[in-house]
């Protein structure tokens, strides 16, 4: 899908307001409200706007410990690689997963309470997944930039 300028800043202050009413939107980017409706309708339906999130303060909630978590497995066969994203998939406390180059084959963002939190998802979920041979966690000590928005 080809995207145009007005495209583009429908999809810069979405990423920034999502909840923005369909007005506010359309006289941010110099649209009349309908023009601007039919535009994110497309978007949407054409799958460039994935969806809308709310996103919560990790440190209100409780869990502002971010770990990232690199895994090793015994292998790369397809069995091995689908046993265990099928099981880290079910990890509640777990992010995100990636699918790496390099040393590790796997990458974990975990949000814990703290060490202890830490300690008991480990224990619980991580020591539990199949085919891991290394594991080595890293905690963030602080945050210098974190945003969703991607610049378009």
């Amino acid at each position: 899908m080809q995207l145009d300028a007005t495209d583009r800043r429908i999809l810069r202050v979405l990423q920034k307001q999502g909840r923005v009413t369909n007005a506010e939107l359309a006289e941010l980017v110099n649209l009349s409200p309908s023009a601007c409706h039919r535009r994110v309708q497309r978007l949407e339906g054409e799958g460039v706007i994935a969806g809308y999130v709310a996103l919560l303060d990790l440190k209100r909630i409780g869990r502002p410990t971010t770990v990232y978590v690199e895994i090793t497995l015994s292998g790369q066969s397809d069995e091995i690689l689908d046993a265990f994203e099928r099981e880290v998939a079910r990890v509640p406390d777990i992010l995100e997963c990636h699918l790496m180059a390099g040393t590790a084959d796997y990458l974990l963002k975990i949000i814990a309470a703290d060490t202890e939190d830490f300690a008991r998802i480990h224990r619980r979920y991580l020591s539990r997944l199949p085919s891991v041979t290394q594991m080595q966690s890293s905690f963030a000590l602080r945050t210098v930039v974190k945003t969703t928005a991607i610049d378009i």
